[in-house]
């Protein structure tokens, strides 16, 4: 996969996950813009999505390069991504973590998407 591109095609999640990696132009620098697209959501849940880069596409940061604030609701959102500042990675993926909270008998499901194209 490219820019434009997705790191998670629309999906509908329950549990924590990530998404398949990403390829970025050869030299890796630049700065994107990502949008996170939360279409469906239940009560009492949260969602995290965090961006990791890899040079290889096999040995991933331990700290993400950027990270969607904590998300509860239906929306858009978009985040800038400056990969210079990160040492110009070849790859980027998404990771996200889910979470239930109260006195339900079923986890989380959010229905969403993560979309990177060039700023």
């Amino acid at each position: 996969m490219n820019i434009p591109g997705f790191l998670v095609p629309e999906q509908t999640v329950t549990a924590n996950g990530e998404g398949a990696a990403l390829e970025l132009p050869a030299d890796g620098s630049g700065v994107l813009e990502l949008t996170l697209g939360i279409l469906d959501v239940i009560e009492q849940e949260s969602l995290d999505v965090n961006i990791h880069a890899s040079a290889d596409g096999a040995a991933w940061t331990a700290k993400p390069i950027a990270a969607f604030p904590q998300k509860f609701y239906k929306g858009a959102s978009k985040i800038l991504v400056d990969l210079d500042k990160h040492g110009s990675p070849r790859y980027i993926r998404a990771q996200w973590k889910v979470n239930r909270w109260g006195c339900h008998a079923s986890g989380p499901v959010f229905r969403f998407y993560v979309f990177a194209a060039p700023a």
